[in-house]
């Protein structure tokens, strides 16, 4: 795939807006000359916020495994030169990619989670139904398609999936369907499939909602083709041993799941001791937001503190500090 020409039609025609950035700077609080990290930095939206906040000195590492993204990431972020260095890596590969940036500890690491706006208008993606494609939904290059996976798992895993990635009511009737289907016959596009699932959902319950039926086993693909939990689950450790002592770990969340495992991650920090909470209820976008770029209403915002080391006082200190309780 040509993906300087893919990152063309992506940005063809649209402005690429970030969600919930005042609720990640408040919990990020970056300063100048500050060293930031992102994980998945998408378009460069928020990286753009970072590196303006953090100047004239303050440098950005973006890494993300979407070579289109990160090609649209690279023209966002032209005006601020050598101060954004970008990385086409899984998030996963951060420890490697900041060893070989020799930018040092950062004091914000950035997370992102979710698929870009940018990849769901894309109809050559194939993640979204609104446009006909094929039954891709791929972020990176990883070699299996939406439509492999569907050929290839069990009719049990498929239902596993719907219901763990999706909360899919009818994960047992439309997984077995779907996977009798796909061995006969490959599932080649969206539209294809997004039929095919809708039929499944009981007649009374079609038109009650605004929310398509295939909506949900749609996401459910989307996260299993891109393992994005099992990703996240290897990133955060990463994510906050990287940072300097003080540096804050902020998140967004779109998905009921990846949310679960950033809340448990940074609850255990926090009660472990080594790290501090920034918001104990997830930041959520404004009202105002919400009505301008729908996409934000699932977004949920979380952030911790590093703890710095304890302090080791010398034995001379100890001592006078006995003398002086006497």
């Amino acid at each position: 795939m040509g993906w300087d020409l893919v990152a063309r039609r992506v940005t063809s025609g649209r402005v690429h807006e970030p969600v919930t950035v005042a609720e990640v700077m408040s919990l990020a609080s970056p300063s100048p000359g500050d060293f930031t990290v992102e994980t998945m930095v998408g378009a460069g939206g928020h990286a753009t916020e970072f590196l303006r906040r953090t100047g004239p000195e303050g440098r950005l590492l973006g890494i993300d495994r979407d070579p289109a993204i990160l090609e649209v990431a690279r023209r966002a972020l032209a005006p601020f030169g050598e101060r954004a260095v970008l990385v086409e890596a899984e998030s996963e590969a951060l420890r490697g990619a900041l060893v070989r940036s020799g930018f040092g500890a950062p004091s914000i690491v950035f997370m992102d989670l979710g698929v870009s706006s940018l990849q769901l208008d894309d109809a050559r993606r194939g993640f979204s139904f609104s446009k006909v494609g094929p039954l891709d939904m791929r972020m990176g290059r990883q070699s299996v398609t939406a439509s492999e996976w569907l050929s290839a798992v069990s009719a049990e895993e498929m239902e596993r999936v719907f219901r763990a990635y999706g909360d899919e009511p009818f994960a047992r009737r439309i997984a077995s369907a779907v996977s009798e289907r796909a061995r006969r016959a490959p599932f080649r596009t969206t539209e294809e499939l997004a039929g095919f699932v809708a039929d499944l959902v009981p007649r009374r319950l079609r038109g009650r909602s605004p929310v398509h039926p295939a909506t949900r086993v749609f996401q459910a693909i989307r996260i299993a083709v891109n393992d994005e939990l099992g990703l996240l689950e290897r990133t955060l450790p990463q994510a906050y041993d990287v940072l300097a002592p003080g540096g804050r770990l902020v998140v967004i969340a779109f998905h009921s799941g990846e949310d679960r495992i950033v809340k448990e991650f940074m609850r255990g920090l926090h009660k472990s001791g080594v790290g501090t909470r920034l918001n104990k209820k997830p930041l959520k976008a404004s009202d105002e937001e919400v009505a301008r770029n729908p996409r934000a209403r699932s977004a949920c915002v979380r952030g911790i503190l590093k703890a710095p080391p304890p302090v080791r006082r010398k034995s001379w200190e100890v001592d006078d500090a006995e003398e002086d309780d006497a």
